[in-house]
C-alpha cells in the first residue's frame, strides 16, 4: 500500500499568502463594482528595466542562431553572472568571494525551502517570530517538528519572539539550536539588525557549532549606514553563514525568475565520524543532481542588472517604492497607528488598533477601505495583532490607499 509523507497533514490547511488570495477573490466576486488595492503579496508593479530588457531579447535572438544556441547550462550557473554579482554585491562591502561559491536559482523562496535538504533531521532548528512560512513550512515537511501546539507553534521548533518589546530584536536561543534562520531586512516586520547586533549572532554560531541561514532578499532597500548589506561584513561569517539573495524585489524578476546563493567553502560540518565535510560541496551535489539550472536568456538578462546602466535605471525603481513606503509609513503614524519599518525595507508593519486580531484587521480594510494587507498572524504567533502593508503598489494607488485608511474609525 502506498504511503504518504504524513508531515505535510501537520501543515496549516494552506500557505498564508493563499487564504488570503482567497478571501480577496471572494470579495472580489461578491463586490464586482469595488476598486480593490492589493498590498498584500510582495509583488511588484514596475517593469523590467530597459537595459534588463534589451539583453534579454539580445540572448533570446542568440538561441535562435545555430552559432550561439546553447542547450544545458551549468546548474551552478554561468560564470559571467556569478563575476556580476562578485564585483557589484560584494566586494563594494569588502567581501571576496570565489566563483564557485556562487549558486544561480530561480528563486530565494527555492533556495531558502530546498537548503534543509542537505542537513540532518535531527537538527533542531530556530525562527524568529513572526517569520517568513516557507523557512517553518519546508522543515516541518521535512519530518523536523512534532504537532502545532496550543499556542501556535510546532513542537521540536524554537521561536525567538520580535516584538516592540524587545525592538524586533531576537534574543539569543536559551536552548540548543543548530541551523538558526535570520531575514534582515526582515519580512514581514521591515525592521533591520546594525551591524553590532549582527555580530552578536555570528559569536554565538561560531561557539555553539551552529548555521545562519541569512536571508537577505531585501538588503537593495538599506538606506541607513548601520545596517550590513551581507552577513559576510561581519568577521568570520563565512565559517557559520549561507546567505540568500534574489532579483525579484530588486530588478523586477518576480515573474522571471533568478536569485544567487553564498556558501563559502570555508563552511564545514561534522559527519557522524566527526570528519569536517564541505557544506559547498553538499549543496553543490544537491544542486546538480535536483536543478537543471536557471534559462541563459534570464541570466543575460540578471547580468545587465548589475551593470552601470542597469543599476541606475532598477535603483531608480527601489526609490520608488521607498517613497511609497515613507507615505505609507508617514500616514499611518499621522492618523495614531504605531508603524514599523518602511526605512530600510518595501515592507510596513502596522500594530493593530484597539487590540483587534490581525484576521479582524484585514476584513476591516478589505471591506471597508477595499484594501488586501496580510495578516501579521499568518507569519507566527508573534505576528498577532499586527499586519503587513507592502509598498510594491504604484505611487498612485499608495496614496489612495492611505487616504482611505485615514477615514476609517478605529
Amino acid at each position: 500500500m502506498v504511503k504518504i509523507n504524513e508531515n505535510y497533514l501537520l501543515l496549516e490547511n494552506s500557505y498564508l499568502f493563499v487564504e488570503v488570495n482567497r478571501r480577496f477573490e471572494k470579495y472580489a466576486k461578491e463586490n464586482p463594482d469595488k476598486n480593490v488595492i492589493k498590498m498584500g503579496i510582495g509583488d511588484v508593479t514596475k517593469p523590467l528595466s530597459k537595459t534588463v530588457i534589451k539583453a534579454f531579447k539580445n540572448a533570446v535572438d542568440e538561441m535562435a542562431d545555430p552559432e550561439l544556441f546553447r542547450g544545458y547550462g551549468p546548474e551552478q550557473g554561468y560564470d559571467f553572472l556569478a563575476e556580476a554579482i562578485i564585483e557589484n554585491q560584494f566586494k563594494p562591502y569588502g567581501v571576496d568571494l570565489d566563483l564557485d561559491e556562487v549558486f544561480i536559482s530561480d528563486g530565494a523562496k527555492c533556495d531558502t525551502g530546498n537548503i534543509q535538504e542537505i542537513f540532518a533531521l535531527d537538527n533542531v532548528i530556530a525562527v524568529t517570530d513572526p517569520v517568513y512560512p516557507v523557512y517553518v513550512d519546508t522543515n516541518v515537511m521535512a519530518g523536523r517538528s512534532g504537532n502545532m501546539k496550543d499556542d501556535g507553534m510546532y513542537e521540536n521548533i524554537v521561536y525567538l519572539p520580535c516584538t516592540e518589546e524587545n525592538d524586533f530584536v531576537p534574543e539569543l536561543p536559551k536552548e540548543d539550536v543548530d541551523l538558526i534562520y535570520l531575514c534582515f531586512p526582515n519580512n514581514p516586520t521591515g525592521t533591520t539588525l546594525t551591524k553590532d547586533q549582527l555580530a552578536v549572532w555570528v559569536d554565538y554560531a561560531k561557539n555553539n557549532d551552529a548555521i545562519i541561514l541569512f536571508d537577505a532578499a531585501y538588503e537593495s532597500f538599506i538606506t541607513e549606514d548601520n545596517v550590513p548589506h551581507s552577513i559576510y561584513e561581519i568577521d568570520g561569517a563565512k565559517e557559520v553563514a549561507i546567505e540568500f539573495r534574489s532579483l525579484s524585489k530588486t530588478a523586477g524578476f518576480t515573474g522571471t525568475r533568478c536569485a544567487f546563493t553564498i556558501v563559502p567553502k570555508e563552511l564545514t560540518i561534522k559527519d557522524s565520524n566527526g570528519n569536517d565535510q564541505s557544506v559547498n560541496t553538499l549543496w553543490n551535489r544537491r544542486q546538480t543532481t535536483k536543478f537543471n539550472g536557471v534559462s541563459y536568456p534570464v541570466q543575460k538578462a540578471a547580468e545587465a542588472v548589475f551593470s552601470k546602466e542597469g543599476q541606475e535605471e532598477n535603483n531608480e525603481n527601489i526609490k520608488y517604492y521607498l517613497e511609497n513606503a515613507k507615505i505609507i509609513r508617514e500616514s499611518l503614524t499621522d492618523i495614531g497607528l504605531n508603524v514599523y519599518g518602511g526605512v530600510n525595507s518595501p515592507y510596513i508593519w502596522i500594530k493593530t488598533p484597539n487590540n483587534m486580531e490581525s484576521w479582524d484587521f484585514f476584513d476591516l480594510l478589505l471591506e471597508e477601505a477595499n484594501i488586501v494587507g496580510t495578516p501579521g498572524a499568518g507569519f507566527g504567533p508573534s505576528g498577532e495583532g499586527y499586519l503587513r502593508l507592502t509598498a510594491f503598489n504604484t505611487l498612485e494607488n499608495t496614496k489612495e490607499a492611505m487616504s482611505r485608511i485615514s477615514k476609517l474609525s478605529f
